[in-house]
């Protein structure tokens, strides 16, 4: 190998090391045109192509814009159609558009993809309540519950399916189990459990004090 030849190789390294790094991790800047500069003139191919289209599509899905975060994760998929990452992403962009059917049955793919992570269960049952499938709901919530049993808001969501069902002492249960948890960032879902177990105590005597007929 000639002299010129090692420097040249170096520098092919490093440049399709710094095109990796542009390609999964475009979508870190807030600026879809980088992606889109990368999905356009990247050497790079393929399933690894793919990661720029998610990239883009997670920045259109902070943005609001659900239509154009479904587009690049259908692309995204289509090239990578292994990745339990990019169903729960198109899932999430579908359930905001709308989509809850489809929705679901993306939670279901990256399920079938990554069965131990708690998230699409959870966010799966969020799906099956909004079409008024509580049963499933709960049914999708308690594997969420079981996987990971430190998330309050998944405690929550159960417990506002319970209660929607008239299981008012299921219900209680969770709201109390979500305010044990050790305090986080989850000052909200405590201050929702808080108010919701509130509403029962103020319910609970009216139900008690309710004359027989």
């Amino acid at each position: 190998m000639t002299r010129i030849a090692v420097p040249l190789l170096i520098v092919l390294a490093v440049l399709i090391g710094l095109s990796t790094h542009m390609v999964v991790n475009c979508g870190d800047e807030d600026d879809p045109d980088i992606c889109a500069a990368v999905i356009g003139f990247s050497p790079l191919r393929g399933s690894l192509i793919a990661f720029a289209y998610e990239g883009r599509g997670r920045i259109a899905l902070r943005r609001g814009d659900f239509r154009r975060a479904i587009a690049d994760f259908d692309e995204a998929i289509h090239l990578n159609p292994n990745r339990a990452s990019l169903y729960r992403d198109r899932a999430l962009a579908r359930r905001q558009n709308g989509d809850l059917e489809l929705a679901i049955e993306d939670y279901d793919e990256a399920i079938a993809h990554d069965p131990k992570h708690a998230a699409p269960y959870h966010q799966r049952g969020l799906a099956l309540a909004a079409t008024g499938d509580l049963d499933r709901a709960i049914l999708s919530y308690n594997t969420a519950v079981r996987l990971d049993p430190s998330d309050a808001q998944a405690r929550l969501d159960r417990g506002l399916a319970f209660l929607a069902r008239g299981q008012l002492d299921d219900a209680r249960a969770d709201f109390e189990a979500a305010l044990a948890l050790p305090p986080g960032k989850d000052v909200r879902t405590r201050e929702a459990a808080r108010a919701k177990l509130a509403e029962l105590a103020s319910a609970e005597p009216t139900r008690l004090t309710t004359p027989r007929r």
